[in-house]
């Protein structure tokens, strides 16, 4: 998806490492994503930069596009991270310079993998289920990944558990002794959790990761905060389990991952390590070099957005400006 607002980072002293804060609700905000899509962007935020490796989380829907065209995205570049789609409702057409054309629909998951530079857009076809919803996440890619080469992967069965009153499907990473088939490149977990009912329920967590829970329908609550839909709880680290408890039917997204170190620029649609990795990918992506050209899609590129005036500072994972 294209990224055409400036990101911001939290305030913090330059060297500064503060601890972990604990939990920390997050509402998001709206952003526009191309002509006819809002979403609520949940990472980054200033109180909250990562999840693990998880530098971007936009989620969108439910939306009525019965009478409308529902995600139109022209062609755009990313570099230095991978894209994770997962829908609720909806279907979407992926295209990217690979040669790749694949609709996604719900229970099905899309992985792309930038690398040094890919292109690609997602498009609701002609003909499309009359609600939109889900969620599209970026990983940030560490070294020597993110300079390799650009892949894309459809996973058309993920797997999938219940326990108790939780169902449970596993995007990317590992939980409860199950693995996704989705590659990642850092110690990560995506999953579903859907509750079957009003009583609380467990999930084991890692004491070394991260982590974050996203509403994406349903009410919420854990540690005594309740949050809503489009709501991300971030949950700091130091967890054996996670404990919460939803109205039936509620989807939440449990994301986390080991604390990411590398330092990041990010920046419209690419993840570098300096200003200068930034402006070479746009000048690149302007001048029709490194990213292709995407299959069976005639709509012109997306042009990058004008670089800031200032120059463009790597910042940590909790936000600190370094160098």
């Amino acid at each position: 998806m294209d990224r055409t607002e400036s990101l911001p980072a939290q305030t913090v002293p330059p060297g500064a490492a503060p601890t972990d804060p604990g939990s920390v609700l997050l509402p998001g905000h709206d952003v526009p994503l191309g002509r006819y899509t809002t979403v609520r962007r949940l990472l980054p935020q200033r109180q909250r930069r990562m999840i693990g490796a998880w530098c971007f989380v936009d989620h969108f829907g439910p939306d009525d596009v019965a009478e409308r065209p529902g995600m139109e995205v022209p062609p755009h570049p990313h570099t230095g991270l991978q894209t994770v789609t997962w829908l609720l409702d909806g279907e979407i057409l992926h295209r990217d310079s690979l040669g790749n054309v694949q609709p996604i629909r719900p229970g099905q998951l899309n992985v792309m993998t930038s690398g040094h530079g890919i292109a690609h857009s997602e498009r609701s076809p002609a003909t499309h289920p009359p609600v939109m919803h889900g969620v599209q996440l970026w990983v940030a890619l560490p070294d020597p990944a993110r300079a390799g080469a650009a892949d894309f992967a459809h996973h058309a069965e993920l797997p999938g558990w219940r326990d108790g009153d939780l169902d449970v499907i596993l995007l990317v990473g590992e939980l409860g002794g199950e693995s996704s088939p989705a590659v990642v490149h850092t110690p990560l977990v995506g999953a579903q959790l859907e509750l079957r009912g009003s009583a609380p329920v467990t999930v084991p967590l890692r004491r070394d990761f991260e982590y974050g829970l996203l509403a994406m329908s349903g009410s919420a609550e854990v540690d005594a905060v309740p949050f809503d839909p489009g709501a991300l709880l971030y949950l700091g680290t130091g967890r054996d389990t996670l404990t919460l408890r939803a109205a039936p039917g509620s989807r939440l997204l449990l994301l986390g991952g080991a604390p990411f170190e590398e330092p990041l620029v990010m920046w419209w649609n690419f993840v570098g390590r300096s200003h200068e990795e930034v402006v070479a990918a746009r000048e690149d992506w302007m001048a029709g070099r490194r990213f292709g050209v995407v299959a069976d899609d005639p709509a012109p590129p997306l042009p990058a957005p004008a670089l800031p005036t200032t120059r463009l500072k790597a910042r940590n994972r909790h936000g600190g400006v370094l160098g």
